[in-house]
């Protein structure tokens, strides 16, 4: 959430904001309005509750007609105690309940706009010309099943549409991945840990995840758990309610999970292969630091995306994703999109958000510096989802015979292979 102070102090700054995400401005002055009742309504009930006690001191010491009009007051006042704290929680409750419904702001350097208004920042690698090789490039899935690497039909069969098997070496290629992306985390100084699947409400809500993303959420209702879309919920939630000492940060945690996402809203887009799916696994980097070190983080974790993306070998784009493609916890996001060859165009494979306060502010996260005590700033980058990453390779590095070349950069986890060969049927 954001600070109310900055929402009072520069409320045209929280409209702008809102107006970039393309979300209801009008939630600010109902905001605005909701926190006044909360502050007046609060000053009311102190100022009862003074009289309260006041009163409470000098009706032993009256007698007669004066006692008589100090307990008819005391009465009263006992009414309008618990009156004011009604309207005092009420108000406090709404404005919170409203402070959850607003987004983080948006970054001023963001690029206004839809999901097409993004803009392309660098550009990396070189797209192969399959024309020039002499050959038709294959998609995934055609070179997944002559690898034995995919099976889509038994995972529709076992259990519904976008759910899949990886087999032999498919399999073998995930550990492959999982495990040079958790070697290159560790040697960046990232602590590697293996996070919970399922997680409370508070850690889901907290994270942002229960406002415009709530449809694309599992909930287990019978033990009011959610399955995490990933483990930077579990990652966020990990230090809630903590004070940590300045001295401390940066703390970086890379973050192996399974993920589980409905895909509401996505009926008809991507529905051959692998490349959305309602479960997958993935390496995830998490970092807590200083506010004021915060954009300097973001772009830390960039570029440990792009060195990732270029040991593997992947022509790639960074975009700045625009303002009304942005989750509400973010207030900036950069995404590298890999290109596949059979779609003709670059696709998302990793993503970077800063987070700013937003987080820390819901999960009661806070740095002590001296003795000042403050919320910290969160930050989160994809390092490797796994189905989409083995997409871009088997389609990026394919060869006219159906076999992959492995890069370099993933043999010492695959035995030394260097090319993953179709299998007899």
């Amino acid at each position: 959430m954001i600070d109310l102070r900055l929402l009072r102090e520069d409320p045209d700054r929280v409209r702008a904001s809102q107006r970039a995400r393309g979300e209801d401005v009008a939630l600010v002055d109902a905001l605005l309005s909701a926190d006044e009742r909360r502050r007046s309504s609060g000053v009311r009930f102190d100022e009862l509750r003074s009289e309260q006690k006041s009163l409470g001191k000098l009706i032993p010491k009256a007698s007669g007609d004066e006692k008589a009009e100090l307990l008819k007051r005391a009465e009263q006042l006992k009414a309008d105690v618990k009156a004011a704290d009604a309207e005092r929680d009420a108000a406090d409750a709404e404005t919170q309940e409203l402070l959850l419904k607003l987004g983080n702001l948006v970054h001023p350097d963001v690029p206004v706009g839809g999901e097409e208004d993004f803009v392309t920042l660098e550009t990396h690698g070189t797209i192969r010309d399959f024309a020039a090789e002499g050959f038709e490039p294959k998609d995934h899935l055609e070179l997944g099943q002559r690898l034995g690497a995919i099976d889509v039909e038994r995972g529709a069969k076992v259990s519904g549409s976008r759910f899949y098997f990886l087999t032999g070496v498919g399999a073998l290629l995930e550990l492959a991945l999982v495990n040079a992306a958790m070697a290159q985390a560790t040697a960046a100084g990232f602590t590697p840990m293996l996070t919970p699947a399922l997680v409370r409400p508070r850690s889901m809500a907290g994270t942002g995840f229960l406002g415009q993303a709530a449809q694309d959420v599992y909930h287990l209702p019978n033990d009011d758990l959610y399955l995490v879309g990933t483990s930077e919920v579990a990652l966020a939630a990990y230090h809630m309610d903590e004070i940590i000492d300045a001295d401390r940060l940066p703390l970086r945690y890379a973050g192996f999970s399974p993920c589980f996402r409905r895909e509401a809203g996505s009926h008809g887009k991507d529905t051959r292969g692998i490349f959305r799916v309602h479960q997958f696994d993935k390496v995830e980097m998490f970092s807590y630091v200083a506010p004021e070190d915060s954009q300097a983080e973001h772009q830390r974790l960039l570029e440990w995306e792009k060195q990732w993306l270029t040991s593997l070998e992947l022509p790639f784009r960074v975009i700045d994703v625009a303002s009304g493609d942005l989750g509400s916890s973010a207030a900036r996001k950069f995404d590298c999109e890999a290109w596949i060859p059979t779609q003709g165009k670059y696709r998302e494979l990793t993503s970077t958000s800063d987070c700013t306060e937003f987080q820390s502010r819901r999960l009661s996260i806070r740095v002590r510096e001296g003795k000042q005590v403050r919320p910290l700033a969160t930050l989160n980058g994809t390092l490797c989802a796994v189905p989409r990453t083995i997409v871009a390779i088997l389609e990026n590095h394919q060869q006219a015979d159906g076999s992959v070349r492995v890069p370099e950069v993933l043999r010492p986890y695959l035995g030394g292979r260097e090319v993953l060969e179709p299998v007899a049927k």
